[in-house]
């Protein structure tokens, strides 16, 4: 028969390596959720970027129309160029005055309001999107 000391520190050992390889356990587990996290991060931040270059690729396109929208004498030829690029490229702040100039001159105040008012909410610093806004404000 085996003394019982030897028999305590059987079991002593044995339940520590126990306790050990749970320890092991929980952090592999912790380990594992943390990998999770940044796979699913990294997945969001692809989808972001990939997101963010098809706004490119769409702004892109949209200064085309821009760009033929000031070359264009006929006024509502110019603003149905502005109002296509800016279906594709919603957030140019200098496209919404433009277009705001344009309906403006045709006497479309209130259409106009509206864009220059979009280019301000794009861009608070824009000082002649203002300037025409409070123009029309003002009468």
């Amino acid at each position: 028969m085996l003394p019982v000391a030897f028999c305590l520190m059987v079991l002593f050992i044995s339940s520590c390596e126990s306790e050990l390889i749970q320890q092991q356990k929980e952090r592999i587990l912790r380990q594992e959720e943390e990998l999770a996290q940044q796979g699913r991060e990294i997945e969001q931040l692809a989808a972001a970027k990939q997101k963010e270059e098809q706004k490119k690729r769409n702004c892109n396109r949209a200064f085309g129309d821009f760009e033929k929208a000031q070359a264009v004498k006929e006024p509502r030829e110019a603003a149905s160029l502005y109002r296509q690029g800016l279906k594709l490229c919603p957030d140019d702040d200098v496209a919404h005055y433009e277009l705001g100039k344009i309906l403006q001159g045709m006497g479309q105040t209130q259409d106009a309001q509206t864009e220059f008012a979009a280019a301000l909410k794009i861009n608070p610093n824009f000082r002649d999107a203002k300037r025409q806004l409070e123009t029309i404000q003002k009468r």
